[in-house]
């Protein structure tokens, strides 16, 4: 008894795949790239700031040392500036001593002529100053513009002066000066007649000058005598004035800035 197998019924619909079993979407190739890119990206930009900062330091010691420098440098020139117009008392030259020397200074300065008479009624001492020869040129184109001040020490401030004589190095002066002075005091004076070159615009120079002094001299008759011109003191030497300034060196800008403060103890020039 053989039983019949069963017939086939229709087939059963597919079952619903099951959620847990799917794993996850594979990540698209351009996504990667986008990643890597902005990943790359942000490398990048903080070791351009690390690097750029520490370039700003760099940079900043680098100009603080060159403003010490430049400053040390312009000390440096102020210095020899210095050193070249008021060089120090041991690496000043000593006078040449010997009749030599006496000769060729005498020859350099030149030699002046003058004259000498004393008034008894009136008391005074009248001074000419005749010419001078032979002067030392102090201007660039080999000729001075001399004239003569004459003055009796120790009084300074009671002074007489020449006319100034242009370009030449033997003028012919001329001109007669009279001091009031008692003889009796007349011994213990001392005539100085100084040479000086004209300038216009800047200080007149001491070419030389003659010291008399009054005791040596016999006023019973008029003296005329010429005198080899000497190196003036530096005392001597004719003041125009102080003025007061400052100075200011930027060297970041490598600017120098003068500023002018004061002038005092001027000349009197009108």
């Amino acid at each position: 008894m053989f039983s019949e197998p069963p017939t086939p019924g229709p087939p059963a619909p597919d079952a619903p795949p099951d959620s847990s079993r799917i794993g996850p979407a594979p990540v698209p190739p351009w996504a990667l790239a986008a990643i890597v890119l902005v990943s790359g990206l942000l490398v990048f930009g903080c070791c351009f700031c690390v690097y750029r900062k520490r370039c700003r330091r760099r940079l900043g010691k680098k100009s603080q040392a060159q403003a010490q420098v430049h400053l040390q440098e312009v000390k440096e020139l102020g210095r020899s500036y210095i050193d070249k117009v008021q060089p120090e008392v041991e690496e000043l030259e000593p006078a040449p001593s010997g009749p030599g020397s006496k000769v060729a200074e005498k020859h350099e300065l030149g030699r002046l002529q003058y004259s000498l008479d004393y008034d008894f009624q009136s008391g005074q001492l009248l001074v000419g100053i005749v010419q001078a020869e032979g002067l030392a040129a102090l201007d660039l184109g080999g000729s001075s513009d001399p004239y003569v001040r004459v003055y009796l020490l120790p009084d300074k401030r009671r002074r007489h002066e020449t006319k100034v004589h242009r370009q030449t190095l033997n003028p012919h002066f001329g001109e007669n000066f009279a001091f009031k002075v008692p003889y009796v005091e007349l011994g213990g004076r001392v005539l100085v007649m100084a040479v000086y070159d004209f300038d216009r615009f800047s200080r007149n120079d001491a070419i030389g000058e003659v010291r008399v002094p009054m005791s040596s001299v016999d006023l019973g008759r008029p003296v005329l005598a010429w005198r080899e011109l000497q190196a003036a003191p530096r005392e001597e030497q004719e003041k125009l004035g102080d003025i007061c300034f400052s100075l200011r060196y930027v060297p970041t800008a490598g600017k120098l800035t003068v500023i002018v403060l004061e002038a005092k103890n001027l000349k009197k020039m009108d």
